[in-house]
This record gives structure tokens, sequence and C-alpha cells, in this order.
């Protein structure tokens, strides 16, 4: 009996061990906002090791925070949700302004140049293992 739930115990050790694809978060930052304002874009640059995809973001500063895309549609730039972000093994992701990037939606208060925004990103390996990506970002002023 002792010997089966040590083998239990070691499989939950493995199965929690057993992360999912590293993927490493740089040049992370937040656009700054004024009073009044309830919504703001964050972006980073993503690398995977493996293949893998950005499946979802959150933030306690945000009610929502949502994955977007930016695409222009009969000249002009329209923003919308997307459920993923492809992130191919070994090469960079930038989330950034006109492309991909993280919707901030019913902030609590402003965010202001100089304070940090944590943000944490949902990634899913091939194998359809989830890992969370904490990062700090970097609020910068507006129109930088």
């Amino acid at each position: 009996m002792r010997a089966r739930i040590a083998l239990a115990v070691a499989a939950c050790f493995l199965t929690i061990s057993s992360a999912a694809a590293d993927v490493v978060a740089t040049n992370a930052w937040v656009r700054g906002t004024v009073p009044g304002e309830h919504t703001t874009g964050a972006y980073v640059t993503l690398r995977s090791s493996e293949p893998a995809k950005l499946v979802g973001v959150s933030s306690p500063v945000a009610k929502f925070a949502e994955l977007h895309a930016s695409e222009h549609s009969g000249g002009v730039m329209r923003m919308h949700a997307v459920d993923a972000i492809a992130l191919p093994a070994g090469k960079p992701v930038a989330l950034k302004p006109g492309s991909y990037h993280v919707m901030l939606i019913d902030l609590g208060k402003p965010v202001r140049a100089g304070d940090r925004v944590p943000l944490s990103f949902e990634v899913e390996d091939g194998r359809g293992r989830r890992s969370r990506l904490e990062v700090s970002a970097e609020v910068r002023p507006l129109g930088r």
C-alpha cells in the first residue's frame, strides 16, 4: 500500500514539474494613460524554445485583458480580439503597436510613466500543456 501511495505522489510531482514550452519575454511595456482613459495597450517580445501559442493574458490593473490584432482594411486600421498568437520555435514574436498586442480594458486607475504593470501570459505548448509566464512591464509615457 505504501508503495502505491509513493508512486502516486511521485507521479503527481512528475506531472507538476513537466513544464510547457520555455518562453522568454523581453522589452515588456505598457502605454501610459491620462485621467479618464480606461483602456491601454501592452507590448512585449516573446521567444519560445519550441512551437507554442499564446492563449491568454491577465493583469490585476484591468478588469479584462485580451489578445488583439490590428489590421488594415479598406484604408482603415481595425483591431479585433484573437484566440491565440502562434509562437514558432526560436523566433521572436513582437507584440507591438499596429500588430499583435494586449488590450488592458477597464483599468482600475490611470497607469503613469514609471509605474510597473504585472502581466500574466498563458502559453500552450504543442502537446496541449499550459503554463504561465509572469512579466513586469514598464509604463512608458504617451506618445513615446
